[in-house]
């Protein structure tokens, strides 16, 4: 049977030699023999029980239950439910890394889309993050409901063509602007904005936000606080929107 020192179990193992001296301080890797100098000498089966080792430490299993692992009789089936375990582990540890990378992403994204970025505009970047899957909500909401009034529409034209029965566009014109008048004053009710200079959640004249310019994210409005007059962030109108960040 052949004899490794201290330094080629290392080398075998891809490790330093203090790792191996560690391991043999926690009693997990003892040399089999020691020569009258002291010298630690490992055989072939130390070398494949350090490979082991190196294995479960590689898939992020601790000290104390790889040395448990090893006292048990039937080793085998342990390290089945460990690495289970320790898969589950670190798929979560994963998934919240993948959270965390896409909220940098995110608010790497809204920086550039602020102006005169500050640190205060981190706040504001929270307060839109935050509320964002209750924006995207209310605008599927006017999305979907504008569906069968398109439906609509087209029916009505279709029969006035084929059948002359113009009225019924007529009635249609009607019902869409009574649906229009009813989406925009339930969708300006929902939303405030952001000004990103004073940083005042605030609640625009509803004249004012219909007609302003706008992007799918802000719209050009004037701060009833600092009288700035600039592309505001849109966000949704909870109960914190009456004060600012």
């Amino acid at each position: 049977m052949s004899k490794y020192t201290t330094g080629e179990v290392a080398k075998l193992c891809g490790v330093s030699v203090r790792t191996v001296q560690y391991y043999d301080s926690r009693n997990l890797l003892v040399p089999s023999e020691l020569t009258e100098g002291g010298r630690r000498l490992y055989n072939d089966d130390d070398l494949k029980k350090m490979k082991i080792i190196c294995f479960l430490r590689e898939a992020g299993l601790p000290i104390n239950s790889i040395s448990a692992l090893f006292q048990e009789e039937n080793p085998e089936n342990i390290i089945s439910v460990l690495l289970s375990q320790q898969e589950k582990t670190l798929r979560e540890e994963v998934e919240e890394r993948e959270k965390q990378l896409s909220i940098i992403e995110s608010v790497k994204k809204e920086m550039k889309e602020i102006e005169n970025f500050s640190v205060e505009s981190i706040g504001d970047i929270a307060h839109l993050m935050k509320n964002r899957i209750k924006l995207r909500k209310i605008r599927a909401t006017l999305l979907l409901s504008g569906i069968p009034v398109t439906a609509l529409q087209w029916v009505s034209v279709i029969l006035w063509i084929t059948q002359g029965l113009w009225w019924l566009f007529a009635v249609w014109t009607v019902g869409a602007v009574l649906w229009g008048i009813w989406v925009s004053v339930y969708y300006f009710k929902s939303v405030a904005y952001i000004c990103p200079y004073c940083h005042e959640v605030f609640k625009p004249d509803f004249k004012e936000a219909f007609f302003a310019y706008h992007t799918p994210k802000m719209r050009r409005l004037t701060c009833p606080k600092c009288s700035h007059k600039g592309l505001c962030i849109e966000v949704f109108a909870d109960n914190e929107s009456s004060d600012s960040l």
